[in-house]
């Protein structure tokens, strides 16, 4: 099938910034994407100096997201989808002004800083005809779609247990640089530090593999670092409906750990192993048999897996390729969307909704163990 590339715009993502320049890399990588406008900065020089780097042309780079939502909602060739890639207290704004335009959003996890934003990000989505993607680009990466098949297809019988960590060591001392500062700063980030910034994928991926809906939590949330404002290590038990039970940890003051997500899962039939440091290969242990070890696009994988490999087994294939494929869903949504068409159950991406549950995860969080670790349903 051939596609046209959409025309992409982006928010955020200037000269020194990581995660606009992984969006980027990742918009590419399948070709379905060309990035045509941005608002890459807070400062109109540095926007203007970004979209030079990065080959704008000077009329399509714009000072601020607003401007660039109207103009491009009226240009004949404007954008059709936009990323936004700013710290978390700027996605409400900027999403909404693309949204109520009928311009597909592409937006950086978590949701929003605060849930009241959160709340009217949804109604904002709710009323456009737009689509709203999340980026949790680890629900892209290949072994875990086979994970969550092999769930659903009841490999491990009923789900009993489910353990999630996601654990850093790069604020385990006091760090000035641009990405703690707005990381740790409850103006820019939000309620939630470790737990708004990786707690969320943690959360989010045992979710998309489980199947399961959580319904209540027990956090106990630190800032070990003097001074800071955020946490910086949070260990929350989780109950789920139906009984199963499970426990998040997220750290970022963990020396030796650089991104150490893993998720593991047991039922009454088996268990599955997977680490984030080693995406290509999956554990799984019938009950009572040797473990047995998937890899990424060999023998025992299934079709969900296959679908989103692009490279034969044994080449590394992980985070960029996990975050294109996110776009490349995006991509085959927003072709559905744009041709009238239903897009196939196949493609799977986080949604608004997704995106909710993340600052439901993170309220609870905090107001558990402002508590005392006390059990705390999710807010409505």
């Amino acid at each position: 099938m051939t596609h046209r590339p959409i025309r992409l715009g982006m928010v955020g993502g200037g000269n020194d910034a990581f995660i606009g320049g992984v969006h980027r890399i990742a918009a590419r990588i399948d070709g379905r994407f060309d990035l045509v406008a941005g608002a890459l900065s807070s400062t109109p020089e540095k926007a203007q100096a970004s979209g030079a780097a990065l080959g704008l042309s000077p009329d399509r780079t714009y000072d601020d997201f607003k401007a660039m939502a109207i103009r491009e909602a009226r240009l004949k060739d404007g954008i059709e989808a936009v990323a936004i890639v700013t710290p978390n207290h700027v996605h409400y704004a900027a999403a909404r002004e693309f949204l109520k335009r009928g311009i597909h959003v592409i937006c950086d996890k978590p949701l929003t800083a605060t849930m009241a934003d959160a709340k009217k990000l949804v109604k904002a989505a709710n009323d456009s005809d737009a689509l709203f993607v999340l980026t949790h680009n680890y629900t892209g990466y290949p072994m875990i779609r086979q994970a969550r098949e092999m769930v659903a297809n009841g490999d491990l019988g009923n789900i009993r247990l489910v353990q999630v960590e996601y654990v850093q060591d790069w604020l385990t001392q006091q760090d000035d640089s641009k990405q703690a500062a707005w990381r740790t700063d409850p103006e820019r980030s939000g309620l939630g530090g470790s737990t708004g910034d990786i707690g969320t994928h943690a959360f989010n991926l045992a979710s998309f593999v489980s199947g399961l809906t959580l319904e209540s939590l027990s956090a106990d949330l630190q800032s070990f670092v003097p001074g800071r404002a955020l946490d910086d290590n949070a260990h929350v038990m989780m109950r789920y409906e139906g009984g199963a039970r499970g426990t998040l940890w997220c750290s970022q003051v963990a020396p030796g750990n650089e991104n150490g997500l893993r998720l593991r899962i047991y039922g009454d039939k088996g268990g599955i192993d997977w680490h984030q440091e080693n995406p290509t290969q999956l554990w799984y242990t019938p009950f009572g048999e040797p473990k047995r070890l998937l890899t990424r696009g060999g023998a025992g994988t299934d079709d969900a897996a296959a679908r989103v490999t692009r490279i034969p087994a044994g080449h590394p294939e992980g985070y960029l390729e996990g975050f294109a494929t996110i776009y490349n869903e995006a991509a085959e949504a927003i072709e559905a969307h744009r041709d009238g068409k239903q897009v196939s159950a196949d493609v799977l991406y986080p949604t608004i909704e997704d995106g909710l549950l993340g600052m439901q995860f993170v309220d609870a969080c905090v107001r558990s163990s402002k508590r005392d670790a006390a059990w705390v349903k999710l807010a409505g």
